[in-house]
C-alpha cells in the first residue's frame, strides 16, 4: 500500500511486486544487520514522520557519536543525521523521487533545528539509476563517480548523496541487502539460510526472512524441479524454508498473513456479489 501511495503522488506506473511482501521492514532489518559493526553508535528510525501530514522518510540512521568514523562501504559518507530511501526491486529512484527526498532533508533539518551540513541521503534500489544519474549531471551539475561495487557516490551539493545499486553489492562485504532480491539463486538462498540460522532466534530478522523466501519461493521450485523428483523436491523445499522461518520465528507471521490473506479474499469475494446484486436490483428498478 505505502509504494501504491508513493507511486501515485510521483505519477509513475504501479511496482509490479508483490504488495504483501514487506520489502521496507526486510530493508531495514537488512541496513541494521549490514550496519551491526557500529550498533553501539548508530539509531535506527524506520518510517519516521515527519510532520501530521504523510510525510515519511523510509529510514533515518542517527549516529549517537560523532567522533566514530563508519568504515563499511554503505555508510562511508555517513554524518550524525542519514536519511535513507528505499525501493523494492520492482520499483526504482525517480528524479521525482531525488526532488522529494531532498526536500524532506530540507524539512528534517527546520524540524529538528540542526545543520544541513550534518545530514546525508541515501538511496537504495535494485538498479542501475541512469536517468536518474543522467539529470543530476546534465541539468544539476553534479559529479556521479563510483566509488566502490554498486555505489555512486553523488558531489557538488552542501549535502553528501549516494545512490546504492543493491544487485552491484559486494557479495562479501553486503550479504544482506544484496540477497534482499526477489531473483535469487539456490546457492543465494542456501547462503543466506545459513547465515540467518546463524543468527539464532534472537536475532530481529523475521521481516527479512519472510520477504526474501516468499518472494523466491517460485525461484526455489523451478530450481529444484530441473534436477530433483516431486517428493525429493518438496522434501528439500521444505527443510529449506523451515531453516528460513522457524530460526527466526517467522511461522506465526506467515500464519497471521496467510489469515489476512484469507479474509481479504472472502471480503473481496462479498464486495463483488454486493455489486452484482446493487447492479441486478438497478436493473429491475429501471425495467419497472
Amino acid at each position: 500500500m505505502k509504494n501504491n501511495k508513493k507511486n501515485m503522488m510521483q505519477n509513475k506506473p504501479l511496482p509490479s511486486s508483490n504488495p504483501q511482501i514487506p520489502w521496507h521492514p526486510a530493508f531495514v532489518e537488512a541496513l541494521q544487520l549490514e550496519l551491526e559493526a557500529y550498533k553501539d553508535v548508530l539509531e535506527f528510525h524506520p518510517e519516521l514522520q515527519l510532520t501530521t501530514e504523510p510525510l515519511r522518510i523510509d529510514c533515518v540512521v542517527i549516529k549517537k557519536k560523532k567522533e566514530v568514523k563508519i568504515e563499511k562501504n554503505i555508510g562511508v559518507i555517513f554524518r550524525t543525521w542519514n536519511l535513507i530511501e528505499y525501493k523494492s526491486p520492482d520499483d526504482y529512484v525517480s528524479v521525482d523521487d531525488f526532488y522529494k527526498v531532498y526536500g524532506y532533508a530540507c524539512i528534517y533539518t527546520f524540524l529538528n533545528k540542526i545543520p544541513i551540513t550534518d545530514l546525508t541521503i541515501t538511496f537504495v534500489e535494485s538498479h542501475y539509476p541512469e536517468k536518474l544519474i543522467e539529470h543530476l549531471k546534465t541539468i544539476r551539475g553534479y559529479t556521479v563517480a563510483k566509488t566502490s561495487a554498486g555505489i555512486y557516490t553523488v558531489k557538488g551539493d552542501i549535502l553528501p548523496i549516494q545512490i546504492i545499486d543493491s544487485r552491484k553489492l559486494s557479495a562479501e562485504d553486503n550479504v544482506w541487502l544484496k540477497n534482499l532480491s526477489k531473483s535469487l539463486n539456490r546457492s543465494d538462498v542456501e547462503l543466506i539460510s545459513v547465515k540467518i540460522a546463524q543468527r539464532g532466534k534472537t536475532a530481529r530478522i523475521d521481516a527479512y526472512a519472510y520477504a526474501i523466501a516468499h518472494a523466491n519461493i517460485k525461484i526455489i521450485k523451478e530450481r529444484f524441479m530441473k534436477t530433483k523428483s516431486q517428493s525429493e523436491y518438496k522434501q528439500l523445499l521444505a527443510q529449506l524454508l523451515l531453516q528460513l522461518f522457524e530460526e527466526t520465528g517467522t511461522t506465526e507471521i506467515l500464519k497471521e498473513e496467510y489469515q489476512k490473506q484469507k479474509r481479504q479474499e472472502l471480503e473481496e469475494l462479498i464486495a463483488d456479489k454486493d455489486a452484482e446484486i446493487a447492479s441486478l436490483r438497478a436493473q429491475l428498478e429501471s425495467k419497472s
